[in-house]
């Protein structure tokens, strides 16, 4: 990576900074760790922290803020998901770094406050339906210290035979879905690898693991991208990459996630990652940058990327790692 791109990096809000200087520049780990600590009082860390209410939740909802019209114009088609509930609140702040001490109370409130749109006697701790839902669930009740070891068993239970999971499985549905099955396992990562966390009497234990490995072999046997009957590209928009990451499957996103439970598995690259690899590889410029391909519909915060068209750091940032450790991996 060119040392322009890399000061270019790191001149950037904490919660990308620090990830920065520990992933791409090396740096010494009490230097990213002081940049780490910062996200809690400034920047889009200490901003949206700033938005939470007193009853621990934002914009007033579990997943969908307390106003929203499901159905009126906030529900018509293109109006896009809201992205400023708890649920979306809690996941960024967790995925930017921020110390879960700087949330101390949150847990509490929420158990007491806070209650699923789906059903309103499902207590926000329990989850719900949705397998995305409860994956965010279960990943910011790991990091916070909340017991969430039914959640986890959750998805044991709601595993299809393909090996992935579908939100739409209340509606009947046996597949699996690309979109709900990444969602999972990043929930389900983010879940093994908190140390701190309580363990219930309903911990699944091994058979958490075996999940999580028999949904990646889901996603590996398509290659990230492909139908497995037809060859065709599933999900439409898998090669668009766009920040905030969403709900939405795309193959950076996903080789982001085979990256981390590599690691933390301390297991060499998968190569079928390779055709997904060489998307992301085709997409840098000559100045080592990829661009803002797309920005998801609905209400936020506060912007914290670019414009479609514009150089994005934050894209940056993933692209370079995700190449970074598959091209150190294969040499």
């Amino acid at each position: 990576m060119p040392d322009t791109v890399t000061g270019w990096l790191l001149d950037s809000d904490p919660a990308l900074r620090w990830q920065v200087e520990r992933d791409l520049a090396h740096a010494p780990s009490d230097a990213w760790e002081a940049s780490r600590a910062r996200v809690a009082t400034e920047g889009f860390g200490a901003g949206l922290l700033a938005c939470q209410d007193p009853d621990g939740q934002w914009a007033g909802g579990a997943y969908f803020p307390a106003d929203f019209d499901f159905h009126g114009p906030d529900a018509a088609e293109g109006a896009g998901q809201p992205w400023t509930a708890t649920t979306w609140s809690l996941s960024t702040l967790r995925e930017w770094g921020l110390e879960a001490s700087a949330l101390e109370g949150t847990v509490r409130k929420l158990a007491a406050n806070s209650h699923w749109e789906y059903d309103p006697t499902l207590p926000y701790w329990g989850g719900e339906v949705d397998a995305c839902i409860n994956a965010a669930t279960l990943a910011n009740g790991a990091w916070l210290g909340a017991d969430v070891t039914r959640l986890a068993q959750w998805f044991v239970d709601h595993q299809t035979a393909e090996g992935g999971w579908n939100c739409e499985w209340v509606n009947g549905s046996v597949r699996s879905s690309f979109h709900s099955t990444i969602n999972t396992l990043r929930g389900i990562l983010s879940y093994e690898k908190a140390a701190d966390r309580p363990e219930g009497p309903e911990e699944p234990g091994d058979q958490l693991r075996t999940a999580r490995k028999a949904g990646e072999e889901y996603l590996l046997d398509r290659r990230l991208m492909h139908r497995r009957s037809t060859g065709e590209f599933v999900p439409q928009g898998a090669t668009v990459f766009a920040y905030p990451f969403r709900w939405q499957h795309t193959v950076l996103r996903a080789v982001d996630y085979f990256r981390e439970a590599s690691i933390h598995d301390g297991a060499s690259p998968d190569p079928r990652l390779g055709e997904a690899i060489e998307v992301i590889r085709s997409k840098r410029r000559d100045d080592g940058t990829w661009l803002q391909e797309h920005r998801y519909p609905g209400r936020v915060w506060f912007d914290v990327d670019v414009l479609p068209g514009e150089p994005s750091k934050w894209l940056t940032f993933y692209a370079t790692r995700a190449l970074s450790w598959w091209d150190e991996a294969r040499a």
